[in-house]
């Protein structure tokens, strides 16, 4: 996720609290999804679509934490 990004994640995961809350739930709702993909926990289809929703809104949120962290303030 974001290779570009790669040196700053790393940076933010230790200067700002929200931001690695967001990066660990993206990371734990992707191993429940890659779970239930390959049939070590089970959902339904429907279940798994709001789960990927969510890592989506996070992987958005973090994206803008980014843009925002690379920008000259």
């Amino acid at each position: 996720m974001f290779p570009e990004y790669r040196d700053l994640i790393t940076q933010l995961k230790t200067t700002d609290r929200h931001f690695l809350q967001l990066f660990d739930k993206h990371n734990a709702l992707d191993q429940q999804i890659k779970n239930i993909e390959t049939h070590i926990e089970h959902a339904t289809h429907e279940e798994v679509e709001v789960l990927k929703k969510q890592k989506l809104l996070l992987k958005d949120q973090m994206y803008a934490i980014l843009k925002k962290a690379e920008s000259p303030a």
